[in-house]
């Protein structure tokens, strides 16, 4: 197994995560014998959006952008000769607000050397927005919206799919995260239906479209979840189908970089993100 280094990385600049600073998680990325990382913090959301979480702390804010921006700079001055840092987002997919994203994307997409595409928010039947990602007892009030656990595992696959097929410019994000996210909470409440078709659909269709896979540790540390973003059985789907994978902790604190990454299976091939330009 070889691993590039660590390419789903949060900062200070995401609002729930640690307040770290961005050059611990070089150092850290450093000490680890790494070679190169990735930033990618939350993208704003959509200005005509409203957070639907009960914090509101989804993303970074857009006035710290620049700041973002300055402070990746200066970390990849000082240490261009130990560590290469690439810089970008991991932008959100919301239904309905396709054109706000490829405009941010259009925007910035060509400064940035990294970008992962994820779904976070879903669109409930009666309108209504909803992070599945949130906690366990906003996910119970998120399945009582949809109607049962079914029905919002579904729209989360569903969506994944717009994410999949959406025109969102010549700056889409080359790389869909966590695909299996849905099953943060399946411990607490599980699923009666399988899914595996859906996901094999959906692993096609990333083939298809020449994407990347967000291979993502973080589920392994999750109370109710305990499996990678996605699971084993998935990744050797991905492997047998040619599609690249990537690893990414999604730490949101430095002590979490390259987490789990020695608990991966040993016969997988990962690979550095496509979006990266030398």
């Amino acid at each position: 197994m070889v691993l590039h280094g660590d390419f789903h990385i949060h900062t200070n600049f995401c609002p729930h995560g640690s307040k770290d600073d961005m050059e611990s998680y070089v150092v850290t990325a450093i000490n680890k014998g790494m070679k190169s990382i990735s930033f990618t913090e939350h993208a704003p959301l959509p200005k005509a959006f409203q957070d639907p979480t009960p914090e509101k702390d989804s993303a970074m804010k857009w006035e710290d952008i620049d700041a973002y921006f300055d402070e990746a700079n200066r970390l990849k001055r000082l240490y261009e000769n130990k560590l290469q840092i690439n810089v970008g987002f991991e932008v959100d997919y919301i239904v309905g607000f396709e054109g706000e994203t490829m405009e941010f994307l259009n925007k910035y997409g060509p400064i940035i050397e990294d970008a992962i595409l994820s779904v976070h928010m879903l669109q409930a039947p009666n309108g209504e927005y909803a992070c599945v990602d949130f906690s366990a007892d906003e996910f119970e009030r998120i399945i009582k919206l949809f109607g049962s656990v079914e029905q919002v595992y579904a729209c989360y696959y569903d969506t994944v799919k717009q994410a999949v097929q959406s025109d969102l410019g010549t700056c889409k994000p080359m790389r869909i995260g966590h695909l299996t996210l849905i099953e943060k909470f399946s411990k607490l409440y599980p699923s009666k239906k399988d899914f595996r078709e859906k996901i094999m659909e959906l692993l096609g269709l990333i083939k298809k479209k020449n994407l990347q896979l967000d291979i993502n540790t973080a589920g392994l540390y999750k109370e109710y979840c305990g499996l990678t973003y996605p699971n084993p059985g998935i990744m050797q789907q991905a492997k047998e189908m040619s599609i690249p994978m990537v690893i990414g902790s999604d730490s949101h604190t430095s002590k979490h970089i390259g987490r789990g990454f020695e608990l991966l299976p040993d016969h997988m091939e990962f690979v550095a993100p496509d979006n990266i330009r030398n």
